[in-house]
């Protein structure tokens, strides 16, 4: 074999260096790979993203792709929505939202938005809240408003905020969930109209006043679901 023989491409080299067992070495190995783009990693850095243990690694797998052909990183990302892997579900809808592409708003999926993992379906929200089309929002909203009183404050927070994103647009979704029979989405969807109103407004501070407002209000008029 010669010299040559023994030479790694480069896709080679960095799928071995992101399987380091230091994580101060998989972040670095990343970041060369954004600073220095090559299309061949691409796929290495999709891989990687779906098993990546550490956080601060994964955030810069995403900036490393964001920094590649962004065509060809979008082309090779759509798939992973359908992963039977949630982390590489979740890391491809937040690579995607960080790409910006109107053109993939169909692959944001009500299953991806509805979807069971938290994870996914927050990284679900801020995707779809990104990049839905304007005409496209009351319908967004609707899907969203399933969601409240999902999961713990970190999840609710996240829903909030894709609310905040969407705008005026999705008043009446807000509207109709504040009508529920569930006291928990009534709460939620208070808080969240409350941040949309105020923006400076802490959520703990929003949840709490959203509480003593369902609390006064007594049992809601019933809305058909």
């Amino acid at each position: 074999m010669t010299q040559e023989q023994n030479i790694e491409s480069p896709a080679t080299a960095l799928r071995t260096s992101l399987h380091a067992p230091a994580s101060p070495s998989r972040l670095q190995a990343a970041m060369a790979a954004g600073t220095n783009p090559h299309p061949e990693f691409i796929e290495v850095l999709i891989a990687r993203c779906a098993e990546e243990p550490d956080f601060f690694v994964r955030d810069m797998l995403t900036w490393a792709l964001i920094r590649q052909d962004a065509a060809m990183t979008t082309e090779r990302l759509l798939p992973e929505l359908d992963s039977e892997t949630p982390q590489a579900r979740s890391q491809a809808l937040h690579t995607l939202s960080k790409l910006g592409n109107p053109d993939t708003w169909p692959a944001i999926t009500t299953a991806l938005l509805q979807d069971d993992d938290d994870e996914v379906a927050r990284a679900a929200w801020r995707a779809a809240a990104a990049i839905v089309p304007r005409e496209r929002v009351p319908a967004l909203a609707a899907i969203l408003s399933t969601q409240f009183n999902r999961g713990g404050r970190d999840v609710q927070l996240s829903l909030s905020r894709a609310f905040a994103a969407l705008g005026d647009a999705a008043s009446p979704a807000l509207e109709h969930a504040k009508h529920s029979q569930d006291e928990g989405v009534r709460t939620h969807a208070t808080a969240t109209e409350q941040i949309m109103q105020n923006p400076e407004e802490g959520f703990d501070a929003a949840i709490e006043d959203a509480r003593r407002t369902v609390a006064l209000l007594g049992a809601p008029s019933i809305v058909e679901e």
